[in-house]
């Protein structure tokens, strides 16, 4: 039971973060860097990268490449984080927040997020 409400949980936050990307894509823009290139190509491969890899969670035969798919994923997002704390974790109009938030997300939530990623790939 556990373990199916971690796997539902994971697999509801990844659907609605990436169907956010289409709601508010203005969040996202600013947290891009912009050496990426497109933001609005990288925002919406994100979105659709996200419910993809959320909706595989649900379905046994592929929860393996799912779950390793959101860790490759996050491995992906680790320069936009870098580039938040650049730039001081305070988008003008936007997210801001003190540094240290911005540093916690990077090295704490991050790697809890691979890490629950990683327990829900068996099953």
């Amino acid at each position: 039971m556990k373990k199916n409400l971690s796997l539902y949980l994971q697999a509801g936050f990844y659907v609605f973060a990436g169907f956010n990307h289409f709601f508010d894509p203005d969040f996202y823009y600013p947290l891009i860097p912009e050496y990426f290139g497109s933001l609005v190509l990288i925002n919406i491969a994100a979105g659709v990268v996200e419910i993809v890899l959320g909706l595989g969670l649900l379905f046994p035969s592929m929860r393996k490449l799912a779950a390793f798919g959101i860790i490759a994923m996050l491995v992906a997002f680790i320069p936009s984080h870098v580039y938040f704390i650049q730039i001081g974790s305070c988008i003008e109009d936007g997210l801001c927040v003190p540094q240290w938030v911005g540093w916690l997300r990077l090295v704490v939530i991050h790697p809890l997020l691979i890490i629950w990623a990683w327990s829900v790939r068996k099953g």
